[in-house]
């Protein structure tokens, strides 16, 4: 049995170690396994219950360790989950996150049609895949026009989506002077082309337009307030028009006979 001063067990420098006890305390001392070396080291006052394999805990004081302590087996199974006092079970876990999902609807116009002097104009084509007119052509007899989409119940299909983004394709025709012009866009209350005039709400600038193969642009994909958006996916509005109170500027913008593109909306949503 080496001493607990032995060198070569190198156990200088060290503060705590654990062991394990090669025979119970005698005289003051007990014998202790260290890295599978035995030394000899000095027991503490009280300790007791110290056998063969007994774990126990040393602590370097100067030159001499000493067995401070006798460590408890490990556990056979876990411990049980303390109760917190007054039968409280603890916080609840918290609420899962919720998913969200994002993505977009393209929706087609049910309908392009322009409307001129109290009635829907056939003259310039079918009168639900007309080309849209705003204003009054230079010189003409007849009254101020005013073209619509109409998007049927589609974006509906969304109802309780918040909208992020709402887009329209639209492409400028040969009518009108040559130079940029912009539309007054507006939003109207019916899904679908009524007998007479559609109601009339929100109003907002639309893009500048050049004639096409005249000026460009002539064709773009135009961001919308995502208001309007949200307003027709909870149905409160049904189509966009473009509506000025006088006669310029004359704009024609292609319907879906022209383009088969044209008015076809984007709305851009997002679900929890």
């Amino acid at each position: 049995m080496a001493d607990w001063r032995d060198r070569k067990v190198r156990l200088a420098g060290r503060g705590a170690l654990m062991g394990m006890a090669g025979g119970p305390v005698a005289s003051g001392a007990v014998p202790v396994y260290v890295s599978g070396v035995l030394i000899t080291a000095r027991a503490v006052a009280g300790l007791s219950g110290v056998a063969v394999g007994t774990p126990l805990m040393l602590q370097r004081v100067g030159s001499s360790w000493w067995a401070v302590a006798a460590a408890a087996a490990a556990p056979s199974v876990p411990p049980a989950t303390a109760t917190p006092p007054d039968g409280d079970s603890g916080d609840a876990a918290p609420p899962p996150k919720p998913v969200t999902t994002t993505g977009s609807l393209v929706v087609a116009p049910v309908a392009t049609s322009s409307y001129r002097d109290g009635h829907w104009r056939t003259d310039i084509g079918p009168s639900t895949s007309a080309d849209t007119i705003q204003g009054r052509y230079s010189g003409s007899s007849y009254g101020s026009s005013s073209g619509y989409a109409f998007y049927g119940s589609k974006p509906h299909t969304l109802s309780g989506a918040t909208c992020t983004k709402a887009t329209v394709k639209l492409r400028r025709l040969s009518s009108g002077d040559y130079g940029l012009r912009a539309p007054t866009l507006r939003l109207v209350t019916q899904t679908t082309r009524p007998s007479g005039a559609p109601t009339l709400n929100e109003s907002t600038s639309g893009p500048s337009l050049g004639v096409q193969g005249q000026v460009s642009p002539s064709e773009t994909t135009f961001t919308l307030p995502t208001s309007w958006g949200q307003a027709l996916i909870d149905g409160t509005r049904g189509g966009i028009g473009m509506v000025i109170s006088g006669d310029t500027p004359y704009i024609r913008l292609a319907g879906r006979g022209s383009w088969s593109a044209a008015w076809t909306l984007t709305l851009y949503w997002r679900r929890s």
